[in-house]
């Protein structure tokens, strides 16, 4: 069914959107439309060489950045800036280092506590059931330079999550952490998205945390990027299984094969 047919626009819709740095173009004329499915968001994971424009297509999302040339469009409305229905997760820990967990994750809420119509009451228990799902009970207290990395991505993920963003944006978000936290922060936020269900574009440089994370699999092309793969079809479903067992089923493989031949591919032209 096409956003049409359901009668909503697309949640993100990009028509012919070019960005220039000076010189040198890092995306040109990309154009595509995520549909706006009703209780369900796509889990987009965008790989590439590096220099191809995937950070840039999270930051025009975000109204981060503008487009030299083209459109960007939200819910059918032209991004003119950021906004509370698209949040981001950086690759570094971006809690604030004054505040506690908890002051941390009410800091979305206190701003917003007009839009989202909740007193002090409903914004502290949302903070505190953000902070359960996340695994961060006990630590409400703590201070960021207190915890671990997986646990700041955590306090991360949670204060994002607070504002109800439509839209989840994040940028290699689980790059810095050591392997085994890493695979446990990918569980996380399978778990997550099945539960909450926003829209997600992920980017990451790791094949097999691409092929676990996302249901739908870009693959940019060099400089000036743009979307030289889609693939849908083949990525195995991921929701309640940890990453090390699903890197040994045979789909897995057989997906995990298939992307990084493609991707071969695309590092060859």
């Amino acid at each position: 069914m096409s956003a049409q047919d359901s009668g909503r626009p697309p949640i993100v819709e990009f028509r012919g959107v070019t960005v220039r740095f000076g010189s040198v173009t890092a995306i040109h004329d990309v154009s595509f439309a995520i549909v706006d499915s009703p209780n369900r968001g796509e889990f987009i994971i965008i790989i590439g060489p590096s220099g191809c424009g995937k950070s840039t297509v999270l930051n025009l999302i975000a109204g981060f950045l503008r487009p030299t040339q083209g459109e960007i469009l939200v819910h059918g409305v032209p991004v003119s800036g950021p906004g509370r229905d698209r949040g981001m997760i950086f690759q570094q820990y971006s809690s604030f280092p004054h505040l506690t967990v908890m002051d941390n994750v009410l800091f979305g809420l206190t701003v917003n506590k007009a839009e989202m119509g909740l007193d002090h009451a409903g914004r502290v228990n949302r903070a505190k059931e953000l902070i359960a799902q996340v695994g961060l009970s006990g630590h409400e207290a703590k201070y960021p330079h207190q915890l671990s990395g997986g646990q700041q991505q955590r306090v991360a993920i949670a204060r994002t999550l607070a504002i109800e963003p439509r839209i989840l944006l994040m940028d290699e978000p689980f790059s810095a952490l050591d392997e085994p936290t890493r695979l446990e922060m990918q569980e996380l936020l399978v778990g997550i998205w099945h539960r909450i269900q926003p829209t997600i574009f992920c980017v990451t440089h790791s094949v097999a945390e691409a092929v676990y994370l996302g249901e739908r699999l870009w693959i940019f092309s060099q400089a000036p990027g743009q979307i030289a793969y889609d693939i849908r079809d083949e990525i195995p479903f991921s929701a309640g299984i940890a990453p090390l067992k699903a890197q040994e089923q045979p789909e897995f493989k057989i997906a995990t094969a298939a992307v990084t031949e493609a991707f071969r591919r695309v590092l060859e032209e």
